[in-house]
């Protein structure tokens, strides 16, 4: 059954970290009808918000979309997990909560290739711009926003030993990430408040529910968007068990991330044309970008055995242990309960070819052989590591035209040689790390990949093996203005008017670094754009009796 159509000025798709935040600068006009659909349900979900409990939201349908890569030849035909929120507040809810921004030549890269404002210079005032960082203001952090930075609550002799075995290896200790240059080793600055995760949807939505102009749906599938004369104008989509169409006025904007964005395009005829023919889905515009460029930071998760040394697979083995932590949870909010996935961070050069560090690398207390399995009976410590620039490039396809159809992911993991020399590089560095003298009280012994491999075949090989996602897929929707892009600088789609994409998809190429802040950085630039569009609309209109139609090429 299908309602009767309703008109908002803006339709936001997606309540992920973009959507969100969005949700709140566009509603901050009481003119302004704004509605947010999410395809998940309420972050109610108590595992949301105390910080470990991203172990009970990935992989459960409750609060994750439970995606699957197809086989990765580059894996050795694995296919992978390959999580994104499902919930209110999107992968905020379910992610490892690290407030990390990328280097300075991240975004002068995306400005060089014809990005006009996206330089180091000018989203740094943006990052600020929504931050509440726990140092107040300065030249690099606000103080003023909604999304809250603190240090964590934690102290590990381990983790120290390892910064200090860092330092004997090159890797300086420096005490924040979030300068432009994040070379060196450091304790990773978090996205909780006093211990609880803090997700988009407590800092965007939260303080702005009483809001007369602002409908948020929840459990809100979006199958297409819908035109009229050339113009994107309306969502149909699944609220329930009832189909709607929801008009939109102004603009509908996509934030359903890079995976979910480039299949609401494709579903609705945006995109590639072979693919769109092949499932009898009509071309509305054909923009061969749309579901290309697919990038992701693959880790390589190197564990060592440990002696004299105290780790979290001995607290969590026992049911002591597990008293002790959930009282100090309780009491204080600290503890293991409150770590995030990964507590000391370091950034790093695999080779003296690279001009800024390439590596980065998540140090934890704890050893598994996969996410979701317990931990090892052994004290141990892993040190993932990961490309940061990686060459290898993937897609995200729709199977079919249906909304309910699983997509196909392929990432193409180690396809580019350069990324595997990096990664042979990286194995290398990490041993130089571990023989290094600060850890040798603790008598490291490499369980994975396993000492044995030393050629760079073996090392190749052992990539292969044990290379996961990290989860920071970006670069679907490009921003740019050639062939492959999908949006402009302004991340409206090409060709389309009425439309604009604003989530990590637009990347041109992979932060160095985690992507959720980037994505908050994302929308804060954008909801800008959005507004000077509206208000530059709204003065012609007056002068002329018209609208501005801002791009020369429009779907017929």
């Amino acid at each position: 059954m299908q309602t009767d159509s309703v008109l908002y000025d803006y339709v936001i798709v997606g309540a992920g970290p973009a959507g969100c935040l969005l949700a709140n600068r566009l509603s901050h006009n009481p003119s302004h009808r704004v509605l947010l659909l999410e395809a998940g349900g309420q972050d109610n979900y108590p595992w949301i918000h105390v910080p470990v409990g991203y172990l009970y939201c990935i992989g459960n349908p409750r609060t994750d979309w439970c995606f699957k890569t197809e086989s990765e030849p580059g894996l050795n035909g694995r296919a992978l997990n390959y999580p994104r929120g499902k919930v209110l507040g999107g992968c905020s809810s379910i992610n490892g909560m690290i407030y990390m921004r990328g280097q300075s030549r991240d975004y002068d890269e995306w400005a060089a290739q014809g990005n006009k404002a996206w330089g180091w210079q000018d989203v740094l005032p943006v990052f600020k711009r929504s931050e509440s960082h726990y140092a107040g203001d300065s030249d690099l952090h606000g103080a003023k926003g909604e999304w809250r930075v603190e240090q964590q609550r934690l102290s590990w002799a381990l983790l120290d030993a390892f910064r200090e075995a860092a330092a004997e290896t090159g890797i300086a200790s420096i005490p924040d990430f979030n300068g432009g240059d994040n070379e060196g080793c450091s304790y990773f600055q978090v996205n909780q408040r006093r211990g609880v995760r803090w997700n988009a949807s407590k800092a965007f939505l939260r303080p702005i529910s009483n809001r007369p102009n602002l409908t948020v749906m929840t459990n809100a599938e979006v199958s297409r968007i819908e035109f009229e004369k050339g113009r994107a104008s309306a969502v149909l989509a699944k609220v329930g068990q009832q189909e709607q169409t929801l008009r939109a006025k102004r603009e509908i904007i996509l934030c359903c991330g890079s995976v979910g964005s480039p299949m609401v395009l494709q579903r609705s005829g945006i995109g590639p044309r072979p693919l769109l023919e092949k499932l009898g889905i009509e071309v509305r515009h054909e923009l061969p970008g749309v579901g290309a460029n697919l990038q992701d930071h693959l880790q390589l998760r190197l564990i060592y055995k440990v002696s004299n040394g105290h780790t979290l697979n001995q607290m969590a083995g026992s049911l002591w242990g597990k008293m002790n932590m959930g009282l100090r949870y309780a009491l204080n909010r600290s503890g293991p309960l409150a770590m995030a996935p990964s507590q000391l961070g370091a950034f790093a050069r695999s080779g003296p070819e690279q001009a800024t560090a390439n590596l980065e690398y998540h140090v934890q207390p704890l050893s598994l052989e996969r996410f979701g399995e317990p931990l090892h009976g052994f004290p141990a410590f892993t040190a993932s590591v990961c490309d940061l620039r990686p060459q290898s490039r993937g897609t995200v396809e729709i199977r079919s035209a249906l909304a309910d159809a699983a997509p196909l992911i392929k990432p193409n993991y180690l396809s580019h040689e350069a990324d595997l020399k990096v990664a042979a590089d990286a194995i290398r560095l990490t041993r130089r790390i571990a023989a290094a003298p600060a850890l040798a009280s603790f008598e490291p012994v490499e369980y994975l990949p396993g000492v044995s491999l030393q050629t760079d075949e073996e090392l190749r090989q052992a990539a292969s093996n044990i290379g996961t996602t990290i989860f920071h897929p970006v670069g679907t929707c490009k921003m740019g203005q050639g062939r492959d892009a999908v949006v402009d600088e302004r991340l409206r789609v090409h060709g389309v008017i009425g439309l604009r994409v604003v989530d990590a998809s637009i990347m041109p190429t992979i932060t160095s670094g985690n992507t959720c802040s980037p994505t908050v950085m994302i929308a804060e630039k954008a909801a800008q754009m959005i507004i000077e569009d509206a208000r530059a609309v709204n003065s012609t209109s007056a002068v002329w009796g018209m609208p501005v139609v801002s791009q020369a090429a429009v779907i017929n």
